[in-house]
């Protein structure tokens, strides 16, 4: 299916057809293509790169369609890549192995830090951890196929 670019959101780079490869969604998902395009919250003389998942109802495109800034999907990836790290290590290390628990890290970014946590104020994290723990290793081939493409670009992006 095609983007529109008639939009406020301007694609410049796109990936149409996203929805046969959206992970355990594929074939049946409504995020129909991704791209990398001019923001639509530019204004004149302040331009700004976004990328969006573009979602369609079937009908028509959907509000429900979703535009970042690059870091920010940049950080949504440092923050996934994290956490992956702290499910695998989960069963071989106990909270006292995480002296300030429940931050898991703080990774520097921009003269600050990141905090990665786990959510205390969740009444029923203990479940939710489990569950999320399930998703993780049920989905853990169709993640593991993009870090592992992921890495490889970035290594290749290191080199250049």
């Amino acid at each position: 299916m095609k983007i529109p670019t008639g939009l406020k959101h301007k694609p410049v780079i796109v990936s149409e057809d996203y929805d046969k490869l959206d992970g355990r969604l594929a074939g049946k998902s409504d995020a129909k293509g991704l791209s990398l395009g001019l923001a639509q919250w530019n204004e004149r003389g302040n331009v700004d790169i976004s990328a969006k998942v573009w979602r369609y109802t079937g009908e028509k495109w959907s509000r429900q369609s979703e535009e970042m800034p690059l870091h920010r999907v940049i950080d949504l990836s440092i923050l996934i890549v994290r956490s992956l790290l702290f499910f695998r290590e989960r069963y071989k290390k106990t909270t006292a192995d995480y002296p300030r628990y429940p931050v898991l890290d703080r990774i520097g970014l921009q003269g600050a830090a990141m905090n990665v946590a786990v959510c205390a104020d969740n009444d029923h994290i203990q479940g939710d951890l489990e569950l999320f723990d399930e998703c993780l290793r049920k989905d853990d081939e169709i993640i593991g196929e993009r870090l592992r493409t992921l890495s490889k670009l970035l290594a290749e992006l290191d080199r250049s």
